[in-house]
């Protein structure tokens, strides 16, 4: 009998835990021939979500809990809580409930079809117009940046099966983009839209840091072509800056008393290549950054306890 794990990460989700381990277990009790277990991580919450989770593993033995030593930030733990499934697939849902459990049976459909990775796409969302403008901007040009075909509206939600998981673990990356390593890997997904709906328990967790974090990570990841940009910029605002240098030479030759430069271009040329090269410096500083970050090789996370392990 197939065993599948469905992994959930969660930090101060004292409100959505238990509604999201009782709506995965209905989902699970009307499949027929497939065992579950619920792997919890917990990333050091404040709230009761450890208390919950430690209830809910005594009253199920299905229910498996990490709890983290420290908060290890929203790109680790949940992919260190993937790689710890030891069923023939796992599933990654979130505590929030904006990933809705319902597309499970989809996803176990499609698997036992055969299909190695099957993904959740939300092409619609319940968010502001704004917010939800600006997602899909990013993943559109990350798409077209990136040196492999990215997944468009893909967060993780979605089943990978045992043979994914175990390149996944090969791979070593103590600060994973999952997202892009789903492209990496090559495995073909199949691809299921959704609506995501808006969080009704609990606040997000997600500020613009994590949002910048998560943007800059997919393209320092994937794409060198931020950096072939400044390069070709360089060139391009050189030869600018030789040109107008030459017709200002030109026109006080020709206009000698009658033209003048002024400061007002001097300043305005200085702020202007300033913040040009503010601007490189620091998209190259993010690419240092991810080298420092394999460099060290720093542990995804560090477990402070386990429940419900064998």
């Amino acid at each position: 009998m197939k065993h599948i794990t469905v992994v959930t990460p969660c930090y101060n989700e004292e409100d959505n835990v238990e509604e999201v381990y009782r709506q995965t277990r209905a989902i699970f009790a009307k499949i027929e021939g497939l065992t579950y277990e619920h792997l919890f991580i917990d990333n050091a919450s404040t709230d009761r979500t450890p208390t919950l989770l430690r209830e809910l593993a005594a009253a199920d033995p299905g229910v498996k809990v990490i709890l983290n030593a420290r908060n290890f930030g929203h790109i680790r733990s949940p992919f260190y809580g993937l790689l710890q499934a030891r069923g023939d697939a796992a599933i990654l849902l979130v505590a929030d409930l904006q990933d809705p459990p319902g597309l499970i049976n989809e996803f176990v459909g499609k698997w036992l079809q055969g299909t190695k990775l099957v993904v959740g796409v939300k092409p619609t969302a319940d968010e502001s117009g704004l917010m939800f403008t600006i997602r899909r901007a990013y993943y559109r040009t990350v798409t077209r940046i990136a040196d492999v075909k990215l997944i468009q509206n893909f967060t993780g939600f979605g089943l990978y099966d045992r043979q994914v998981l175990e390149v996944l673990r090969r791979i070593d990356d103590p600060y994973p983009y999952l997202r892009g390593l789903v492209s990496e890997v090559g495995f073909e997904a199949v691809q299921i839209p959704y609506n995501q709906p808006r969080r009704k328990r609990g606040i997000t967790k997600n500020n613009f840091y994590t949002l910048y974090d998560i943007a800059m990570l997919g393209v320092t990841s994937h794409s060198r072509v931020p950096l072939r940009i400044a390069t070709m910029a360089g060139f391009a605002l050189s030869g600018i800056s030789l040109a107008v240098s030459l017709l200002y030479l030109l026109l006080k030759v020709i206009f000698w008393t009658k033209f003048s430069a002024g400061l007002a271009p001097i300043l305005i040329g200085m702020f202007f290549f300033a913040s040009v090269q503010l601007f490189f410096i620091g998209l190259l500083g993010e690419y240092v950054g991810a080298i420092l970050t394999h460099v060290m090789k720093r542990p995804l996370v560090v477990e402070r306890e386990r429940l419900n392990f064998d």
